[in-house]
């Protein structure tokens, strides 16, 4: 009976675990359903982030599918930058390390920014290289 009891809180651990892999699984799943309608789009635990022409679509992802959702488009964008501990980097040279990762898209007519947070700085940085791109053709384009 000893040993019985003492396996019982490894069980309840196990179904804990289940349980958790059975909430990511259904948010990577509404994730995928969610992005099809992209021409690019991530997912990590932070934020979901989808591009559709010169549109960004950004939220939080849920079992359910990504909620809190905004949508802004590169037209309004007056620069991106990658931030790594609230302070920018180069994308080129990017830190090794950092605890909060976030693009920050700042504003030419409302002079404010939005902040998308990242779990990687590589990705991160990948999606600064391709965002800053675009918006260099962008306003290429415009002018």
């Amino acid at each position: 009976m000893e040993r019985g009891l003492l396996w019982l809180p490894l069980l309840a651990m196990f179904f804990w675990l289940a349980w958790q892999g059975s909430k990511e699984y259904q948010k990577v799943e509404a994730y995928r359903a969610w992005a099809e309608q992209f021409e690019r789009a991530k997912y990590d635990i932070y934020a979901v982030l989808g591009q559709k022409g010169n549109n960004l679509t950004w939220g939080k992802p849920t079992p359910k599918g990504p909620i809190k959702l905004e949508t802004f488009s590169l037209v309004d964008v007056d620069k991106v930058r990658l931030l790594v501990e609230g302070k920018p980097v180069e994308t080129e040279t990017p830190p090794k390390k950092g605890r909060t990762i976030e693009l920050e898209f700042i504003f030419a007519e409302p002079a404010n920014s939005v902040r998308v947070p990242f779990t990687e700085i590589p990705l991160a940085a990948e999606w600064s290289k391709y965002l800053q791109g675009a918006l260099q053709n962008l306003h290429s384009e415009l002018t």
